[in-house]
């Protein structure tokens, strides 16, 4: 029994709580989902909430379509109040201030570069091959904006879900690192298993993405890069170059695909986008074995928990922050 102590011991941290019990965090993390869903279809309801997508839109489906990427600021708000109301949770605001720690301008920049840059260069692969054709329809500048912005709405929230919250939870309990890592990067790919045209292939690159953003916050603490990363990638795919997004295709788009042209390839997948082609998953494995090789030597970027712990108690205080 006291072998089974010990090992205990070395696997969980003393901040732990029960509720960071794996299997409770994420369910805890679903349940914050749920109710920040709830929040947003009330708002929704409000008079003059929703005619605001109206005005800005040329139909109907395309401000439902704007509409449901809005849907996720729900998870914003209670995300946000979790960490108000709860004060172990108050920890967690060093890792979520922008422009503090990791989360620079420099660092969302670089973020929206590696979003654009990884989806255009799999969208150009699939244009030289052969397997998509696209046609320019034209832009709408103060729609774009509009887009741009309800994006990162949806693409922010899933990153606060998995990369902050979920993350966060994982890391005050388990001493090992790997753990918060790998658990939120599969349940963020298990949380798209619904979305049309999905497949085990399309699962592995959304793994394999959701583990380059863990690996932003964990090895430079960029958190607010990873929301960057995820929006670009997103509003590249779907609304600079019309093609499916989780499967989803949105109506307005500055470039159109001819749906009939369209074929399976190395880059490209008919039902799921880019996002369900091998070329994007060994693309995606590329960059983390950069990132990982890269920065194999440098230890996590910030340990707010460590950090918490050590201060109160000073003896044994060490700053294990690598602000490089």
């Amino acid at each position: 029994m006291e072998k089974y102590r010990e090992l205990y011991e070395k696997t969980v941290r003393p901040s732990r709580k029960i509720t960071d019990f794996l299997p409770l965090a994420v369910l805890l993390s679903l349940v914050v989902m749920f109710i920040g869903s709830l929040i947003s279809m009330v708002v929704m309801r409000i008079p003059g909430v929703r005619s605001l997508f109206d005005s800005l839109s040329y139909s109907e489906s395309m401000s439902s379509f704007m509409s449901d990427y809005a849907l996720f600021f729900g998870i914003w708000l209670i995300i946000l109040l979790v960490m108000v109301v709860f004060k172990g949770n108050w920890p967690m605001f060093k890792a979520f201030v922008p422009g503090r720690n990791g989360n620079s301008f420099s660092g969302f920049l670089m973020g929206i570069i590696l979003g654009f840059g990884t989806n255009a260069f799999c969208v150009l692969m699939s244009l030289l091959f052969g397997d998509i054709k696209l046609s320019y329809y034209g832009f709408d500048f103060v729609v774009l904006l509009a887009f741009a912005v309800v994006i990162f709405i949806q693409s922010g929230a899933e990153e606060l879900l998995d990369r902050f919250y979920l993350y966060q939870k994982l890391r005050r309990r388990y001493i090992s690192p790997v753990v918060a890592i790998l658990a939120n990067s599969i349940v963020f790919a298990l949380l798209h298993v619904g979305n049309p045209g999905f497949t085990v292939i399309a699962g592995v690159q959304i793994f394999m993405i959701g583990l380059i953003f863990s690996l932003m916050v964990y090895y430079h603490g960029n958190l607010w890069g990873a929301m960057s990363f995820h929006a670009a990638w997103n509003f590249t795919q779907n609304i600079i170059f019309g093609l499916p997004n989780s499967g989803i295709v949105s109506e307005y788009s500055i470039f159109t695909l001819e749906a009939a042209s369209a074929r399976n390839g190395l880059f490209y997948n008919v039902s799921f986008g880019v996002e369900g082609s091998v070329g994007a998953c060994l693309l995606l494995i590329i960059l983390a074995a950069v990132m990982i090789i890269r920065n194999r030597n440098k230890p996590e970027y910030l340990d707010v928990w460590a950090e918490t712990q050590n201060k109160k108690n000073p003896e044994n205080y060490t700053d294990n922050t690598d602000n490089s």
